[in-house]
């Protein structure tokens, strides 16, 4: 399949290229060339298949060129997970929650995030490409980690994370600081997450650090859901949970099903808007937000502004003003004109907004609902459904949660829906206990042994050993200094 950039539709590329480039060169996001359609008989075929199996079906729509060693790909990624994927659990007749984070670093990023390293290197070989690539990131906690612990010693290639140095949680942080791997750099930023993103983005459209990367042998690439490579994995949990239902006679084929995302960066979300152009018979995408509601407004009122204040939450994922993925939406509701998305992209970054059309606002209010809670909320709606149901989630659920609540409440919508479940509670202990009106202990290990007793939730020894690691990457840089601390690595490495 062909891919084209939002920012220049004559821009063409294969899937492959797209996977390893992960960015267009003139800062524009890969979208296929046309969204695959899913058969009725493709989709009863998909009943019997194992999670990796109806992976490896979905994505193989999107990349042919790898089909033939997809389902290899998927058995060995999803073989590190703690039994199924991506488990579907019922909380009553209308609510589903799934949960996405029973992978190695307890996170949603796993899905995609143990995966791309084989799509990366099989794009490679397709293409013949012998480079080294750089993988570069920028995080608002999860994305880092499940990066860093996909691609550790892979070989061909090195991984360097940038995260906002105070706006991740202290579990988030350990993760990161204490990573091993030969092949992996980690540093703080002084600022928020939108900062290290674009530190990444100005490095990734500089031609001059291309220019220098490349005579040291090196191509970049990112493992942020900017990369197709990364979107794509998610599009299959959607079908996966959906077909689950069926097969469990929680609904019918073609029945609608609702899904409640918590979203910051819209990748997530975006994947379910995939799967719905491929077929999948989805209600409405209810996209929820915490205090930093820049997603709400665009949905419900048609201007996107950054230009607003910036809060941290408990929920610090979600703690985004500038969602990168957004731009592959807009791409579609301005009926892909690129020359259009360009300039709406440029606005941003020069006056900090941009307003769609009223066609368009309509258009996504046919899909969309967006809503989204305070602080104060969502620790009522954690400890709500963990007194009700004997569910624990994390603070990001939680915002779902609230928000699906206020859209039952505000709709009457009877479709049955799934929330995204995108973290384990273990890795926002000291919030999910403040939650349950606990006083969380100091120390990492006691307030998730506080929390393992108080709920029976199983706490991962991956977790538990945490805070016993040493903390090998330390660096807090400014800004400014992503560019310069690139071109050490890649200096350091070749030394």
């Amino acid at each position: 399949m062909d891919f084209i950039s939002t920012r220049n539709a004559r821009r063409v590329v294969s899937g492959a290229e797209a996977v390893v480039k992960g960015l267009s060169d003139e800062g524009g996001l890969f979208v296929p060339a046309f969204f695959p359609s899913v058969s009725q008989k493709e989709f009863d075929d998909m009943l019997d298949m194992s999670y990796p199996e109806r992976a490896a079906f979905i994505i193989g729509k999107y990349l042919p060129e790898l089909a033939d060693r997809l389902k290899d790909f998927t058995r060995k990624a999803y073989s590190r997970f703690d039994g199924d994927p991506a488990p579907l659990v019922k909380l009553d007749d209308g609510l589903f929650v799934l949960e996405l984070w029973h992978g190695p670093t307890h996170a949603f990023k796993d899905i995609a995030l143990t995966l791309l390293p084989y799509l990366l290197t099989g794009s490679k070989i397709k293409l013949g490409e012998k480079e080294r690539t750089l993988i570069l990131v920028a995080t608002s906690g999860d994305t880092g980690k499940a990066a860093l612990e996909g691609f550790r010693d892979v070989e061909g290639t090195d991984i360097i994370v940038f995260y906002p140095c105070d706006g991740v949680s202290k579990l988030q942080k350990l993760q990161m600081m204490t990573q091993a791997g030969n092949n992996v750099y980690v540093a703080g930023i002084r600022g928020n997450f939108d900062d290290a993103q674009t530190a990444v983005k100005r490095i990734f459209t500089d031609k001059n650090i291309a220019e220098r990367l490349e005579k040291a042998g090196y191509r970049l690439s990112s493992a942020n859901s900017i990369n197709f490579g990364r979107l794509v994995p998610q599009i299959a949990y959607y079908f996966s949970s959906y077909l689950d239902m069926v097969n469990a006679g929680e609904i019918k084929a073609g029945d609608k099903v609702n899904f409640c995302v918590p979203s910051g960066n819209f990748g997530n979300i975006l994947a379910g808007y995939y799967a719905k152009r491929m077929g999948l018979p989805v209600g409405k995408l209810i996209c929820a937000s915490n205090k930093n509601n820049v997603l709400t407004d665009f949905i419900n009122g048609g201007t996107y502004s950054a230009d607003r204040e910036f809060y941290k939450t408990a929920s610090p994922s979600m703690d985004i003003l500038v969602s990168s993925n957004l731009e592959r939406l807009v791409f579609e509701l301005s009926g892909r004109d690129d020359k259009l998305t360009a300039a709406r992209m440029d606005s941003l970054k020069k006056e900090g907004a941009y307003s769609v059309s009223d066609k368009e606002l309509k258009a996504l209010k046919e899909e969309f609902y967006a809503d989204w809670s305070d602080e104060k909320e969502v620790a009522e709606t954690l400890a709500d459904y963990f007194d009700e149901f004997g569910y624990i989630a994390d603070t990001h659920t939680s915002v779902a949660l609230s928000v699906y609540d206020k859209y039952v409440r505000d709709t009457g919508d009877a479709n049955k829906t799934v929330v995204v479940s995108t973290a384990s509670p273990y890795k926002f202990v000291s919030d999910v206990l403040k939650a349950l009106d606990e006083t969380p202990a100091s120390d990492e290990l006691k307030a998730m042994k506080q929390l393992e007793e108080l709920t029976a939730l199983p706490l991962p020894d991956s977790l538990a050993e945490l805070p016993s690691l040493d903390k090998i990457y330390t660096d807090i840089i400014d800004k400014d200094a992503a560019e310069n601390a690139v071109i050490t690595y890649v200096n350091r490495k070749k030394s």
